[in-house]
């Protein structure tokens, strides 16, 4: 979460019992190296106290519009001059009416309506205050406004219910907050991401795979929504929840994936093929059982499709970038890879330093050359991919041309 280092964020909390997660969220906040300015109102100070905030963001908590703290007497205009965003968390149904219909008789109110800077609010309220007539309104309100919204999220209640109107939690918030800065280099553009391995059966218990959890291709999908884009994720087997904006498609198997990749390319702007297909697939898997005895078991193995090679070579195919993981002659085996499929951009690493772990590091080819991305986190990563392939596809970077290798 580099990306948030030095910014100035206003964390306004208001009543609610989901005032409490403001706390990690500020903890969170200053371990981000984020410069957080936290302002009550008095509804949140019966949940959560100011000396709470005031630890844990390490900087004075304001509450009162005339607070005397402040020496020109306009906390309403000085907190919200020269921050990066408002931040609103949890923003309650009384909170949210005040912002749609310009209500300003408390600090936080006053500020917001005074604001020179982007307001982003995560809702919390009970669910059958979030489906009201009157709440859907005002959230149409805000959007019309251009304010950001940050869920909510469906799931248990404080009040015992389920449903929707849980404020996110304090890690997915800080992404959240974090996707709203990057830019939008792929506005209303469509991306399709493979993620994850395949599996393909040997009997009913028993696979063929290989191994990978996924987490690079869930974050390449992350950063591609962060850039504006609408992105399909098609995934096989992974315990990782998906980014709650992507169209999730779950496959198993290889083919399953190319006819998945087949039904979504047609509306796809640009293909990432992450996914690490198993090369091979089972002739006659067996639909029980196989038992175990002491003689030898033969298989008998088939290449499965190529996935990435069957979109690069369909008419007007999308701007594709393929993946490679080698365990060793990185450089040219990938460079291989990529001249051999057409590709105009391919990104490499080693197995292992890639597989399982939350860090990693790439090697971007393409027709300028080679482009090294130092060992960071994987979401750091996908959004450097992210950002080198918006450049290549606003510049028109078309397939290499297919070469000997």
């Amino acid at each position: 979460m580099t990306d948030l280092a030095k910014k100035r964020i206003l964390l306004g909390v208001t009543g609610g019992i989901a005032a409490y997660k403001a706390a990690e969220l500020a903890r969170l906040m200053v371990q981000h190296a984020i410069d957080a300015q936290v302002v009550m109102t008095q509804a949140a100070r019966r949940f959560i106290t100011p000396v709470t905030l005031q630890a844990l963001s390490g900087k004075p908590v304001f509450t009162d519009l005339y607070d005397h703290r402040i020496d020109n007497g306009m906390a309403h205009i000085e907190f919200t001059r020269g921050v990066s965003a408002a931040v609103i968390a949890p923003a309650s149904a009384d909170f949210i009416a005040k912002l749609a219909h310009g209500v300003a008789d408390d600090l936080l109110s006053t500020l917001c309506l005074a604001r020179a800077c982007p307001l982003l609010v995560a809702p919390a309220m009970n669910r059958h205050m979030w489906e009201n007539p009157a709440t859907r309104r005002n959230i149409s309100q805000l959007k019309r406004d251009g304010v950001t919204l940050l869920g909510p999220a469906s799931g248990e209640q404080a009040c015992g219910e389920e449903g929707m109107g849980r404020m996110l939690e304090p890690d997915i918030l800080l992404a959240e907050i974090a996707a709203f800065f990057q830019p939008k280099l792929l506005l209303g553009r469509r991306v399709t991401v493979t993620a994850g391995p395949t599996f393909e059966a040997i009997d009913a218990v028993r696979g063929i795979t290989n191994r990978s959890s996924g987490k690079m291709g869930y974050a390449v999908a992350r950063a591609a929504l962060e850039t504006g884009a609408e992105v399909t994720l098609i995934s096989g087997p992974s315990c990782l929840a998906p980014p709650p904006a992507a169209k999730l498609i779950k496959v198993v198997s290889a083919s399953e994936m190319l006819n998945a990749v087949n039904d979504a390319i047609a509306d796809t702007d640009i293909f990432i093929s992450v996914a690490a297909v198993a090369d091979y697939y089972v002739l006659n898997p067996s639909e029980q059982k196989i038992k175990k005895d002491a003689h030898i078991l033969t298989l008998e193995l088939a290449p499965n499709p190529d996935v990435i090679a069957n979109v690069v070579n369909r008419p007007n195919p999308p701007f594709c970038v393929g993946f490679a993981a080698e365990s060793e002659n990185l450089f040219e085996f990938a460079e291989m890879k990529r001249h051999r499929k057409k590709l105009p951009l391919l990104a490499a690493n080693l197995i292992q330093d890639a597989v399982d772990g939350d860090e990693s590091e790439l090697t971007l080819f393409d027709d300028d050359g080679v482009h090294p991305l130092p060992r960071v986190p994987k979401i750091t990563l996908a959004r450097q991919l992210i950002q080198h392939t918006a450049a290549l596809y606003h510049r028109g970077g078309g397939s290499t041309e297919d070469t000997p290798a």
